[in-house]
């Protein structure tokens, strides 16, 4: 598409027989010139870039072979998503939010900083610690 509209450019000032002695047809021919050579590299460069997602596609496919010869099928893993080969998806049901009294910024928490049990909060730096205590008492007393 791009290239048959260079072609077209170049066709319009073919025919406008542009004289190369003036300054204004030099300009012309050579923006004509520096236009079909974008277009000869963009041709070039959407090839490669097409080989490359059809290597990528290959390299996916091969992993995903690989994972479920090591792995099994990921579908039927019971871990929720506490496992190095579950989707990223899961990782989205072990967030938590927590709101840092200083400055109001919401920080996403998941398990292991959770289990950590403390952070420094990345807008202000406050220092935060998590106090589970209350909470297994109060599930305790529901039971």
């Amino acid at each position: 598409m791009l290239s048959e509209k260079a072609a077209y450019l170049k066709g319009l000032i073919d025919g406008l027989e542009i004289d190369d002695s003036t300054k204004e047809g030099k300009v012309l021919l050579a923006l004509s010139d520096v236009i079909n050579e974008i277009c000869e590299t963009v041709d070039c460069i959407d090839a490669d870039v097409d080989d490359i997602v059809d290597f990528c596609s290959s390299v996916d496919e091969d992993l995903s072979d690989v994972e479920e010869e090591v792995f099994g099928e990921t579908e039927e893993c019971e871990c929720d998503g506490h496992c190095c080969h579950c989707d990223d998806e899961d990782d989205d049901d072990c967030a938590y939010e927590v709101t840092c009294p200083t400055c109001g910024d919401t920080i996403e928490l998941n398990d292991l900083m959770l289990e950590d049990g403390a952070l420094d909060c990345p807008n202000c730096g406050e220092h935060l610690e998590f106090d589970f205590d209350d909470e297994e008492e109060d599930e305790d007393d529901g039971e």
